[in-house]
């Protein structure tokens, strides 16, 4: 069983348990539909979530006062496999790209592999490494990526002048 890092534990809130998560996952409803979840290596059902500001604010099990809270500050949150929801067509989870073989769709040459996902930007950008190991930056846009086939382990890409 793989766990999936979704968040930390940054602090606690109020008295009674309560715990301040930074969200790792771009939604807080991983927390709101699993009914139980890591907290380090101790599985804990979730009694409660809500949001402040832009913090997931967790209730679990076992953590019953601003003391326990007070000490699960830097605990990583994480679930299971088979909590992940299910994504609408043309969304991928980074951690199922990494490692993809990008090709250029032209010429059918590897152009090399997917090694992260950059998401602080417009538009997400993948982040290539090539048999040379050469960075090469290439946007999540249309223009550029041509397909993603998870079965196949590819991603094909049209580059322009420049780009490589």
């Amino acid at each position: 069983m793989e766990k999936i890092l979704i968040g930390k534990i940054t602090s606690a809130v109020g008295l009674k348990g309560e715990v301040k998560v930074y969200n790792y996952s771009d939604s807080a409803e991983i927390y709101k539909s699993t009914e139980a979840i890591y907290a380090g290596a101790e599985l804990r059902k979730v009694q409660g979530v809500r949001m402040q500001k832009n913090m997931v604010v967790l209730k679990l099990e076992g953590i019953d006062n601003r003391d326990q809270a007070e000490k699960a500050r830097g605990t990583e949150i994480f679930v299971t496999e088979e909590d992940l929801p299910e994504l609408p067509e043309g969304q991928y989870y980074i951690r199922d790209l990494i490692g993809m073989t990008v090709i250029d769709s032209e010429g059918g040459k590897e152009i090399g592999t997917v090694e992260d996902v950059i998401q602080n930007t417009a538009q997400d950008i993948f982040d290539i490494k090539t048999p040379e190991g050469k960075q090469v930056l290439i946007p999540k846009v249309p223009e550029f990526i041509v397909d993603i086939n998870l079965e196949n382990r590819t991603v094909k890409v049209k580059l322009i002048e420049g780009m490589m």
